[in-house]
């Protein structure tokens, strides 16, 4: 079991079920020591006002043992890198994940979505991009490995992506994670729990980094 998950949203993302609460009590179940509420970026139909991302910063840090980060899933926007996270929400916050998201940024050819997370890992903005082996937008898979290593930032390996939704990404998550391996570079597991019983969920994760032997040195899973 690893004992960080770093993407996972809650009734503020209205599509999401579970409070605050919720991962509390399941991370103590579970025994998990750290996790990170990424809400969506407000650029999203049914994702929470930015001021609720700046509020944040009137969460507690530790619960009951249990280590919260303050963070956000936003939307990479166009090609030049930009994101829904601005201004305020960047001192509130601890993690800022970026990924696509059809209704923010449509699938385009893998030149332009490849330019686009590139822009975005060099904007110096974010910490992790979110599932990036999402197959409807395909990437040259070496060179956003490349430069992530190149700009410190963490690709994600979803577990969500094998369970509930991007149908199709294993292959792709598979050749993100060698690449990364081969880069030097990190990745971050999210169980992109949409409900607190998901929360610390990386079974199919799991099967991805030990099908190319990926160093467990490399994952981002320290919790002091």
């Amino acid at each position: 079991m690893y004992p960080v998950d770093l993407h996972m949203h809650t009734v503020a993302s209205t599509h999401a079920y579970s409070t605050l609460s919720d991962y509390i009590a399941e991370a103590r179940r579970k025994g998990i020591k750290l996790f990170a509420i990424t809400d969506h970026g407000p650029d999203m139909a049914d994702a929470p006002h930015h001021w609720h991302f700046i509020n944040m910063r009137i969460w507690p840090r530790v619960v009951d043992g249990v280590g919260i980060l303050r963070g956000i899933e936003a939307n990479i926007k166009n090609i030049e890198g930009e994101i829904d996270c601005s201004g305020p929400m960047f001192t509130s916050l601890d993690l800022i994940i970026a990924g696509f998201h059809e209704p923010v940024f449509a699938p385009h050819d893998k030149e332009t979505n490849t330019q686009a997370m590139i822009a975005t890992m060099a904007s110096g903005n974010v910490h992790i991009i979110s599932h990036p082996g999402n197959p409807k937008y395909p990437v040259d898979i070496t060179a956003i490995a490349q430069a992530a290593a190149k700009y410190q930032v963490a690709l994600e390996i979803n577990n969500s992506s094998f369970l509930h939704s991007r149908k199709g990404s294993e292959d792709n998550c598979r050749a993100v994670a060698a690449a990364v391996r081969d880069a030097g570079g990190w990745v971050a597991l999210g169980s992109d729990s949409h409900t607190a019983f998901t929360l610390g969920e990386f079974g199919e994760c799991r099967k991805i980094l030990d099908d190319v032997n990926f160093p467990e040195d490399r994952i981002l899973k320290r919790h002091t």
